[in-house]
């Protein structure tokens, strides 16, 4: 089984029943709906199917709902598309017009205030960009300095600008009113600054009953960047979003951030996806590029908790061989990490206990490392316990046991972590027993195996870990 997870994105190219039940064979752990392309009645349609394709294969897949956030796009053209040529001049405004080559309308009222002579502005994924002229009133007149052809609504990009946007466009908000709807497992939300956007998006979930879906904050822009310390605080987890964000900031900056991301999310103990063209040829291609191949190795070595695939699910040619290559590309690398001891013997120097849940988890690991255990076994109620034990990266499986179904679904983003169903208990050693019955039953330890087992005493109250037992599977009596 997988440490590193795999989240791939449904589109009409996943969307066949078959197709879904071999993409969670092959090992995906998530399945990502983007809500910025279809409409509600089309993701329920793919949703409903996810269920049934779960309930069939007994999965505990969950479910990503991907907002559009507040983006900025051109507005439409006549004949729907345009050409731009280098050097000529292009006039941006928010007064609502048909473009042309020479025009177009921008969703963004503020534009002609957020901008100044010299500052460059980014059109169609980076690949055109303008360079502010001059002002006047809602206009905003640039020269093209790289050209090419523009369709309808495409995105722009005002690099190294703090933008005043709302945390919440008014379409983001019934996106995630339909998420609780749908059961949601995660909301991943676009566009995300600073802390305050978070905590925007808990309050409306808090609201309308969805308390238990986690926020995986998406950092796509500078400010993003700048900000990611107290994000990485407010958010359950973070998303590296490479595409905008190599559009924002130099391409060149890409991989130094990434590695600083993953890093302070693996000291934080929050979970980290790294995301946008892992392995982009392949929605063209039955096979990766060696680049392709490389790149994804490297963000497990780095530590990341998730990989993501895109277009190479939603859309491509090849969805079935794109996972089946992620998953052997992660098998790999996690063999290489586990033979190493890289990030246990990294994060025991790095990370400080912060709590006594993160003394009891770093000694569980120190404990098993030692004893050469088979698995390390988590009773958990929220997922606390599970995570705290993760964040040390140990070289076993960590076995999450927990009676309650959204944190079966919402540990599925954590490294390592192998969520377990068990029944309810009401006292220390019933929690216990069920606890390794469960892993025996599932065949993930064996009769005669070491394990360590943490969790909570009293029974059943989340954030207080602070017992550790070492124990041989099979023996009746746990002490």
């Amino acid at each position: 089984m997988l440490r590193t997870k795999i989240i791939c994105t449904l589109g009409p190219s996943s969307e066949d029943k078959y197709i879904m039940s071999q993409l969670i064979r092959a090992g995906m752990n998530i399945a990502r709906v983007n809500l910025s392309h279809g409409d509600h009645e089309e993701h329920s349609k793919r949703i409903k199917v996810l269920r049934e394709t779960c309930r069939e294969l007994k999965s505990n897949a969950a479910l990503l709902l991907d907002t559009k956030g507040p983006e900025i796009r051109l507005g439409t053209f006549y004949g729907g598309k345009v050409t731009l040529e280098k050097g000529q001049e292009f006039t941006i405004t928010s007064t609502p017009i048909i473009g042309s080559e020479k025009e177009a309308f921008i969703n963004y009222e503020k534009i002609s205030k957020a901008v100044v002579p010299g500052d460059r502005i980014l059109l169609s994924d980076g690949l055109i960009e303008l360079q502010v002229k001059e002002i006047r009133g809602e206009n905003v007149t640039c020269t093209v300095v790289n050209g090419g052809q523009l369709s309808d609504r495409q995105g722009v990009n005002i690099p190294n600008k703090s933008l005043d946007l709302p945390s919440l466009a008014k379409k983001d908000i019934e996106d995630i009113i339909f998420g609780i709807g749908m059961g949601a497992d995660f909301i991943a939300a676009s566009f995300i600054r600073k802390a305050a956007d978070v905590n925007e998006i808990r309050k409306l979930l808090d609201s309308n009953g969805g308390s238990d879906i986690h926020i995986i904050a998406k950092i796509e822009n500078r400010e993003g960047v700048q900000n990611i310390d107290e994000i990485i605080n407010a958010a359950d987890g973070i998303m590296i979003a490479r595409g905008d964000l190599g559009v924002e900031i130099p391409v060149q900056e890409i991989p130094l951030v990434q590695k600083k991301i993953i890093s302070k999310c693996n000291t934080a103990g929050k979970p980290v996806v790294t995301a946008t063209q892992m392995l982009d040829s392949m929605i063209r291609n039955p096979r990766p590029t060696r680049a392709e191949v490389t790149d994804v190795a490297n963000a497990i070595f780095d530590g990341t908790d998730a990989i993501m695939l895109s277009g190479e699910t939603a859309a491509g040619k090849y969805p079935i061989e794109s996972v089946r290559m992620m998953a052997s590309i992660a098998q790999k690398a996690d063999q290489a990490l586990i033979e190493r001891a890289k990030h246990m013997a990294l994060n025991a120097k790095q990370i400080t206990a912060k709590s006594v849940t993160d003394a009891i988890s770093h000694a569980t690991c120190s404990i098993a490392s030692e004893l050469k255990a088979k698995a390390i076994i988590t009773s958990t109620k929220s997922g606390y316990t599970a995570r705290a034990v993760a964040k040390y990266r140990p070289g076993i499986p960590i076995i999450a046991v927990t009676f309650k179904e959204k944190v079966l679904k919402t540990l599925q983003i954590v490294h390592g972590v192998i969520p377990l169903k068990v029944e309810e208990t009401s006292s220390t050693d019933e929690m216990f027993f069920e606890a390794v019955r469960g892993a025996l039953s599932s065949g993930m330890v064996k009769k005669g195996d070491l394990v360590v087992i943490t969790a909570g005493v009293p029974v059943n109250v989340t954030g207080t870990t602070n017992l550790i037992r070492v124990h041989v599977a099979g023996d009746e009596k746990i002490s």
